[in-house]
């Protein structure tokens, strides 16, 4: 089984996603990396946004963030 990748940029973790990273570290079926930068910075500095398997997946806050991420995964059958 191939896990899911979700990419996190240090800045937009600084900017109030850090609490999205946290809840997705407790899952042990998903690989997280943070990054310096992901080059996003237009939306980087906008909203909150993560990679999952290079897609991006955005949120108006962490928990919103994580619930996209969550149905992304299911709905592309990455599990």
């Amino acid at each position: 089984m191939i896990r899911p990748v979700v990419e996190f940029c240090v800045s937009n973790l600084a900017n109030g996603s850090y609490p999205a990273l946290e809840k997705l570290e407790n899952d042990s079926t998903i690989d997280i990396l943070e990054y310096g930068c992901l080059n996003h910075c237009g939306i980087c500095d906008q909203q909150m946004y993560a990679l999952v398997n290079g897609e991006m997946i955005t949120g108006e806050n962490p928990s919103e963030l994580v619930d996209r991420i969550y149905e992304f995964i299911e709905e592309n059958l990455i599990y």
